[in-house]
């Protein structure tokens, strides 16, 4: 049991701390209500670390020095003022953002919970950007009544600062096509890149865009929309969408704004329409939530109506709750019309409502949910976070399409903490998915309870920052990097052919002793962050895979008997599916490449590199393709997208080899 400690530093009234112009002259403050004054010619608060970009006139600093490791919150809900805040590390010649807030409080007030560090000192400054006229705000510490002991399990983060971040922190994703994540930071006019090397350590990247139309002001999502091997990226702000897509060797950026107002929320990239081509959905705040859909060159058209038609869209995150295949939408609602959406994929393009029947149509008050099979039986749960009703919902899934509310007795009946961010990832590599959100890691107990660890990370973009296979969580403009434990593990990249190059809203499942575990990859969960999208498993003591299997947007179903532990398997769509095509004499030493391959194959080997005859079958065993080899080489560009073999016949035989079109 936690509750938050306001020390009260004052006898009758509130303490008038007037607050210096400058981040030089930042008024030192310790726990307490305090007043903002703003005077004419003060010190602008830059850079912005949270909503809306620029537009203040004038700033009022205040700074704060950590007594010891814990949580603040700082609010000005009291106010009840249009506020913004932005909190900065790293001294006044190099303000680093940290955490900041527009808007997450009630009525437009700012409210902000982050971790402090002991002898930290830390700068707060409030702007104009709304008011000039004085308010309140009040700093908190969080502290138990006493002392919790760490959840069994847990496991410890240290913090890293990150070199070459600056605006808001939203993603650890990879962004350069070599599967380790990388950090991404965004402001109106750059975008930063923190790049993860293959040998261990980091390397700073910044990439000028010119001011977009829409900033990140409220969530971002990362996918390779164009399919050309470098992640883009999706802004949502109270405005409208904006895409940032890579160009062909990722260093830069080329906008791409639809028309159409939209007050965004939360954004994903997903398939929606399973045509191979990856495309985006966005929450409206305030009316029908939206959907942009590629045509195959990575251009977006808006759709609007289907995916629910009310305002107080939030958290949305794309999950198959019934296990049929195609992915499914949940939003979690909150202000105006706070009754959850849970829109079935219908597979022929169609959506239908479900909330009602499933028990999610109530007036919780959410901005996101941690979606995961937290029991391992092969079906997605639910943990519904509160982001201001009164309780959290834990929601086990049948396996028959219904659910249960299996909330008392879990551990999250007990959990006071709320925040608008909750997300699902093994921390401790024990193979049972633990939840984070409320200031707390809760560690999966195998048995659909939950403890709570409160010295734990905030939460923010997770990933695996230096490829140790423990995940760690970027809070602000540094790492906390997870410390880890003996526990196993493995992590599966994708390659899509057929479906999305990402294998967004594809379904991996991993056997070993323990069980089946199953994880989906997923462009936006949480509410405003990008974590990786890279499946990763914790296998505890398991020291032996004993199958792994990758069912893919398309249909495909691509399987492995086993994989070396405590490292990473990258599999592309279709190379391990079977063909109808019997096998024959291979050969000397035959082979293809590039593979998977767009234009020009090339072949080799002792028979195959002159002029001799070959077919080109798709998985069916229908002959597609025909002709005379050309120093070794076939033209397929004109094979459509997919699985092929590729068969050569010459001195009497005949090799196959397995080859994807992309």
């Amino acid at each position: 049991m936690k509750k938050t400690l306001l020390l009260l530093l004052f006898s009758v009234g509130i303490l008038v701390t007037k607050a210096q112009t400058t981040c030089a002259t930042a008024l030192p403050i310790t726990p307490g209500p305090h007043s903002v004054s703003f005077q004419s010619g003060s010190q602008v608060p830059t850079p912005i670390c949270s909503q809306f970009g620029a537009g203040a006139s004038m700033g009022a600093w205040y700074s704060f020095t950590a007594p010891m490791d814990t949580a603040v919150t700082v609010s000005t809900e009291a106010s009840g003022l249009d506020t913004r805040f932005n909190v900065y590390i790293g001294g006044c010649s190099a303000l680093l953002c940290y955490a900041g807030d527009d808007d997450s409080g009630t009525g437009l007030t700012s409210l902000a919970t982050f971790d402090v560090v002991q002898g930290v000192t830390y700068i707060i400054a409030f702007d104009n950007k709304w008011s000039s006229v004085p308010f309140n705000f009040t700093l908190e510490e969080v502290v138990p009544d006493v002392v919790i002991p760490p959840a069994e399990g847990t496991v410890a983060f240290n913090t890293q600062g990150l070199p070459g971040i600056s605006g808001s922190t939203y993603a650890a994703v990879d962004m350069n096509g070599d599967f380790l994540d990388d950090v991404v930071s965004v402001t109106s006019s750059n975008i930063n890149i923190v790049q993860q090397l293959p040998g261990g350590g980091w390397e700073a990247h910044n990439y000028f865009t010119g001011v977009v139309q829409h900033p990140a002001s409220w969530s971002l999502a990362a996918g390779d929309i164009d399919a050309n091997g470098f992640n883009d990226l999706q802004y949502g702000q109270n405005g409208g969408v904006t895409f940032m897509l890579a160009n062909e060797d990722g260093t830069g950026y080329i906008e791409q704004s639809p028309s159409g107002y939209i007050f965004s929320q939360r954004g994903n990239m997903i398939d929606i329409n399973n045509d191979g081509h990856l495309d985006a959905f966005m929450c409206h705040d305030i009316d029908a939530n939206v959907a942009f859909i590629n045509d195959g060159t990575g251009s977006l058209s808006f759709q609007q109506g289907q995916f629910g038609t009310t305002c107080g869209n939030y958290g949305s995150i794309w999950v198959d709750y019934d296990n049929d295949g195609d992915m499914d939408l949940f939003v979690a609602k909150c202000g105006c019309d706070p009754v959850d959406l849970l829109m079935r994929n219908n597979g022929d393009g169609t959506f239908t409502s479900m909330a009602s029947q499933l028990g999610f149509a109530d007036n919780h008050q959410s901005w996101s949910s941690a979606w995961g099979d937290f029991d391992n039986d092969g079906d997605m749960d639910v943990l519904v976070g509160s982001s201001s009703s009164s309780y959290h919902k834990l929601m086990r899934n049948n396996g028959d399409g219904t659910f249960t509310n299996i909330t008392i007795g879990s551990g999250f009946d007990g959990l006071n903490g709320q925040s608008i961010e909750w997300n699902t990832r093994d921390f401790n590599n024990d193979g049972y998915l633990d939840i984070i959100g409320g200031g707390a890691i809760m560690y999966n107990n195998g048995d659909l309870t939950f403890s709570p660890d409160y010295t734990a990370p905030v939460n923010g973009p997770i990933g695996d920052l230096n490829n140790d296979g423990f995940l760690d969580i970027i809070n602000g403009s540094t790492a906390r990097m997870n410390l880890g434990n003996d526990n196993h593990w493995l992590t599966v990249n994708l390659i899509g052919t057929v479906s999305n190059r990402n294998g967004i809203g594809a379904r991996v499942q991993v056997v070993s002793a323990l069980g089946s575990q199953i994880r989906e990859i997923r462009s936006g969960d949480g509410f405003k962050y990008m974590s990786s999208l890279n499946a990763h498993f914790g296998l505890g003591t398991d020291s032996v895979i004993t199958g792994i299997t990758v069912r893919w947007p398309s249909g495909i179903v691509d399987e492995l008997s086993t994989a070396d532990i405590d490292g990473s398997i990258t599999i592309t769509e279709g190379m391990t599916m079977s063909t109808s095509i019997a096998d024959g004499p291979a050969l000397d030493a035959m082979e293809v490449f590039p593979n998977p391959v767009l234009d020009v194959l090339t072949v080799t080997g002792q028979e195959s590199e002159g002029n001799g005859r070959f077919q080109i079958m798709d998985v069916a065993g229908k002959l597609v393709l025909e002709g005379v080899l050309s120093s070794g080489k076939v033209d397929v560009s004109s094979l459509s997208d997919g699985v092929y073999v590729l068969s050569v016949k010459g001195d009497g035989q005949r090799g196959q080899q397995r080859f994807v079109k992309q």
